[in-house]
């Protein structure tokens, strides 16, 4: 009952979605949800030139963790989702990749590891180390890393924020390993990364939406300014794709 009584709002939703595009185009709303790190380091440049394009769409930008952005886009509370996939599988979720992220291992000036050619495990294992909380399909990927190399990682902290972690390296806590994507040289300028894809199995980055949704021409192209490669053809066709 509660799956049916879901499809019927979500329906009601689309007939909306479909009487404001035909009654005011390029007028509405846009609500993304996303990871911390996707709305402080990937979204800005996109939102800007949407923001051009659309003046009159309102945007807005729920953060949270990869589950509970994917609950939001299915429940209609949110239109499109930047993120990994969730933990748990959501049957009417649409997910869309859209580029591979990498990690990287963020330390103060001087640290030892800094030394080392090439970056390896066991000494990274050594140290206090900074990362994603257990909600994130990026943290079980470098908690796997080191479990298959008979290696137990020191996890002192774990968090959301990309911007938290880094703080915590900044006062000594520890090294952090987190997305390439999170490292500002300008504004980072004081801590110091180490390459470390080779180590981790990256994650994909997804746009996702909600199964037979109906979006708005703007929504498309919000879509196609954050991953190019994501035409209308495309997701049109994966929103009506039949599982």
């Amino acid at each position: 009952m509660l799956r049916v009584a879901q499809r019927v709002v979500g329906e009601v939703q689309s007939l909306r979605q479909i009487g404001a595009e035909f009654s005011a185009r390029g007028v509405g709303s846009l609500t993304i949800a996303a990871t911390h790190t996707h709305a402080r380091y990937a979204l800005p440049k996109t939102i800007e030139r949407f923001t051009k394009r659309y003046p009159r769409v309102q945007l807005r930008i729920r953060q949270g963790t990869p589950t509970e952005i994917a609950r939001w886009v299915c429940a209609g509370e949110a239109d499109l989702s930047i993120a990994t996939e969730p933990l748990e599988p959501f049957a009417d979720l649409v997910l869309l990749p859209c580029y591979q992220l990498h990690r990287i291992v963020l330390t103060k000036p001087g640290h030892p590891l800094l030394r080392l050619k090439r970056l390896t495990l066991e000494p990274l294992a050594q140290y206090p180390l900074i990362t994603y909380d257990a909600a994130f399909m990026a943290r079980s990927k470098i908690v796997r890393a080191f479990s298959e190399r008979g290696l137990t990682p020191n996890i002192v902290l774990s968090a959301a924020d990309a911007d938290v972690m880094k703080t915590y390296v900044r006062n000594g806590l520890g090294v952090a390993i987190l997305a390439k994507l999170a490292y500002d040289p300008t504004e980072d300028r004081d801590l110091r990364v180490v390459d470390a894809s080779h180590l981790f199995e990256p994650n994909t980055i997804n746009v996702g939406m909600r199964r037979n949704n109906y979006l708005r021409e703007y929504m498309y192209d919000f879509i196609e300014l954050f991953a190019p490669q994501l035409t209308r053809a495309k997701v049109e066709k994966a929103l009506r794709a039949v599982v």
